[in-house]
């Protein structure tokens, strides 16, 4: 059966009822609401042959239809325009950031916080990850007998800092030639670049505090490990509650669950995606109900877009709602944020 630019139309216009009303569509509150131009009696004929396709689900608790995963998948990938006359505040949102821009950290949790705001529903974001940061200076500070900060300041003005125990304490003359040789040999280096590899060759430049360097450098190295964890941030989490589908608590709380579980997220952020924007700069990836693992999503959506600095892509963004999602303005909104993201990071920390 082919798919005509009449049952096109109808999918479309019921989609969008769906996404403003929230309610099962009928062919005569379809044939009341759109201009269509045909009876009530096609519509309900079409709406069959699109329920056969697939595009379409009937309810229990109504004659209606509600679209159904592959639906929005084919809305999404053919059928959405993006509303140009739904104009964003561009310079309120790049006002934002800037207000905010105190280091890297911050313009991302300023960025989740605008995104929901903006679209009104729940928004995650990764913060970058360490490892992918170049190191501008580290620190070794002893903070007691048994106890050593490791202070590391990156390229991107993320400041991250671990302890570390000994069993003995460290002269302070020590530590400060370990911290400037570090500095000497990995400042402009990748964090990633800094592992126990490096203590070997080490040795041989630090011939004086080398039986210290030997005990501290596993130390070091794995409080570095430890601050190169991705962290998820999150920002209007209750928005859920203002939509229907989810007045079932035990569903409410499910979602809320999964978002406070870091490593279910970076899971999710980091599945296989489905690229909706032909924009390489802009593109967004959309993630429908069932086309993700998750089963405590089944009836969300997930748009996401990746951020960059210096043309490398460092972290994600992006909203979970439901799937009747406002899919054009999410898609404005979300392109419009990750563009003044990219240029903000680029403004400052291009190169450095």
């Amino acid at each position: 059966m082919n798919i005509d630019k009449r049952k096109l139309d109808i999918l479309n216009a019921i989609i969008q009822n769906y996404i403003l009303k929230g309610e099962p569509i009928g062919s005569r509150t379809l044939s009341k609401s759109s201009d269509l131009g045909v009876s009530s009696a096609t519509i309900r004929n079409e709406m069959s042959d699109l329920e056969d396709l697939g595009f379409l689900e009937k309810t229990h608790t109504s004659s209606g239809r509600v679209p159904s995963d592959k639906g929005y998948r084919y809305y999404v990938d053919n059928l959405i325009r993006i509303n140009s006359t739904e104009m964003i505040d561009r310079e309120l949102m790049k006002k934002q950031m800037v207000s905010e821009m105190r280091e890297l950290d911050h313009v991302i949790k300023t960025g989740t916080k605008i995104l929901s705001q903006f679209t009104q529903y729940t928004s995650i974001a990764m913060t970058p990850e360490l490892a992918m940061n170049k190191l501008k200076h580290i620190q070794l500070v002893p903070v007691d007998n048994s106890k050593i900060l490791v202070v590391l300041v990156t390229n991107t003005g993320l400041i991250k800092n671990a302890y570390f125990r000994v069993d003995k304490e460290i002269p302070v003359e020590h530590l400060n030639i370990i911290t400037n040789f570090l500095n000497d040999k990995f400042t402009g280096h990748y964090i990633g670049e800094m592992d126990e590899s490096f203590s070997e060759n080490a040795l041989r430049d630090l011939l004086e505090v080398k039986d210290t360097f030997k005990d501290i450098a596993p130390l070091v190295t794995r409080s570095i490990d430890r601050l190169s964890e991705i962290n998820i941030v999150s920002e209007g989490i209750t928005n859920i509650f203002n939509y229907p589908e989810y007045e079932d608590i035990g569903k409410a709380k499910e979602i809320i669950d999964f978002i406070g579980s870091k490593d279910k997220v970076i899971e999710l952020l980091n599945s296989k995606e489905i690229i909706t924007s032909s924009d390489s700069s802009s593109s967004v990836n959309i993630i429908i109900g069932s086309e993700n693992n998750c089963n405590q999503l089944k009836d969300c959506s997930l748009i996401t877009a990746t951020y960059s600095l210096n043309g490398k892509e460092v972290g994600k963004i992006g909203v979970v709602g439901p799937k009747r999602m406002r899919y054009s303005n999410v898609i404005q909104v979300i392109q419009a944020l990750v563009m003044d993201i990219n240029d903000i990071l680029d403004k400052f920390y291009k190169n450095k």
